[in-house]
C-alpha cells in the first residue's frame, strides 16, 4: 500500500520520456499502416486497437518493458494488421476472421431468431430505432447487426423506396 504514494523524479522523467517515445512510434506506425489501424470494421480491427492500448500502457508504466521492446511489440502488431488487410482480399481468409452482418429486421418484420443469434434484445432494437428517429415501423426497410457490433437502420418515409441490392450483398439472413 505504501507504493501507491511512492514516486521519484527519476521515475516520473522515465515515464514521460517513454510515453513520448511510444506515442511517437504509434504515430509513425499509423502513418505507415494507414487509418484502418484504428477502425472498427471487424473484430480483427478491434483486437488491434486493444493490443495497441495494452502495449502503450505496459511500455509506459512497467519498468520491466523497455521502450525498444514496446516499439518492437507495436511493430509486430502493426505488421500483423497490415498482413491481415492484404490477406482479407482472399475470400477464405475474410470468412475466417470477419463476421458477417446479420439482418435483424426485414422491413417491419422482426427476425427473432437473428436477434437471439446476435444476442440483441427487443429493447436494444427499439432503442436503436428511436436513435434513428423511426416513428413508424413501416418506415423501416432493414435493420442490420454489423460486423463491428453496431446496428444500422435503413429507413425512409417513401413507402415505394427499396434497398439497392449492392448494399445488402453480404448480409446473413439466418
Amino acid at each position: 500500500m505504501e507504493k501507491w504514494f511512492e514516486f521519484s523524479t527519476e521515475s516520473l522523467i522515465a515515464i514521460a520520456l517513454t510515453a513520448a517515445g511510444i506515442y511517437l512510434a504509434v504515430i509513425v506506425f499509423t502513418r505507415i499502416a494507414g487509418k484502418r489501424s484504428f477502425s472498427k470494421m471487424s473484430s480483427f480491427d478491434f483486437a488491434m486497437t486493444v493490443a495497441v492500448g495494452s502495449i502503450l500502457a505496459t511500455t509506459i508504466l512497467s519498468a520491466s518493458v523497455s521502450l525498444i521492446q514496446g516499439i518492437a511489440g507495436l511493430a509486430a502488431v502493426y505488421i500483423l494488421q497490415m498482413a491481415a488487410a492484404i490477406c482479407r482480399r482472399f475470400s477464405w481468409f475474410r470468412e475466417a476472421i470477419d463476421n458477417s452482418p446479420l439482418l435483424l429486421m426485414d422491413g417491419k418484420n422482426i427476425l427473432y431468431e437473428n436477434l437471439k443469434k446476435a444476442r440483441v434484445t427487443e429493447g436494444d432494437l427499439r432503442s436503436k430505432l428511436r436513435e434513428a428517429n423511426v416513428l413508424d415501423l413501416s418506415q423501416v426497410r432493414a435493420v442490420i447487426f454489423e460486423t463491428t457490433g453496431d446496428i444500422s437502420i435503413m429507413h425512409t418515409l417513401d413507402q415505394n423506396q427499396e434497398i439497392e441490392d449492392w448494399l445488402t450483398k453480404d448480409l446473413q439472413n439466418n
